[in-house]
């Protein structure tokens, strides 16, 4: 199984592509999207969209794992971020992938073993399970890792399964 994690954002989106392979996962890609901050919302959000649907048409992952929606006390911030979530959900819809949902604090909670794990500890995390010799880099791709990583882990284990899916 293949399993692509996203962690979106308006301007960078980090992501991972992980395998399910013998025994233990393995790493194929990490990175992260840029939209350019200088160019308006929308076309920011097209490039986005342009940068999942290529992911999704190189890889073929089987499912997208995306961090859920979480409540900021400034809300243009978690609207913007609401409209990439948006566009990279839209993008995995079109193309038929399976879609899960994980809350930040799950996210760091199954990969960390604490809910309120620091970014530099799920990087590390990150590292140890798929036995490389540095974290992902950046954050944001390790973020994305992390999610990969959560669904695979979770679907190991039926008694940790709480993911939100599309249900295909």
């Amino acid at each position: 199984m293949k399993v692509l994690g996203i962690d979106p954002g308006s301007a960078v989106v980090g992501y991972g592509l992980v395998e399910d392979g013998r025994g233990s996962p393995r790493l194929l890609e990490c990175g992260v999207i840029r939209a350019d901050t200088g160019q308006s919302l929308p076309a920011r959000l097209r490039a986005i969209s342009d940068g999942v649907t290529e992911l999704i048409a190189r890889h073929h992952p089987d499912v997208l794992a995306i961090e859920g929606i979480f409540y900021s006390r400034y809300a243009r911030t978690a609207m913007v971020l609401g409209h990439a979530r948006g566009v990279i959900l839209l993008s995995a819809e079109t193309a038929g992938v399976i879609i899960a949902e994980y809350p930040p604090a799950v996210v760091k909670k199954t990969v960390v073993g604490r809910g309120g794990a620091m970014k530099a500890q799920v990087g590390y995390m990150c590292a140890q399970l798929l036995r490389l010799k540095t974290p992902p880099e950046p954050a944001d791709a390790a973020d994305g890792v992390a999610l990969a990583l959560t669904h695979l882990l979770r679907q190991r284990d039926p008694s940790l399964r709480l993911a939100r899916t599309n249900g295909r």
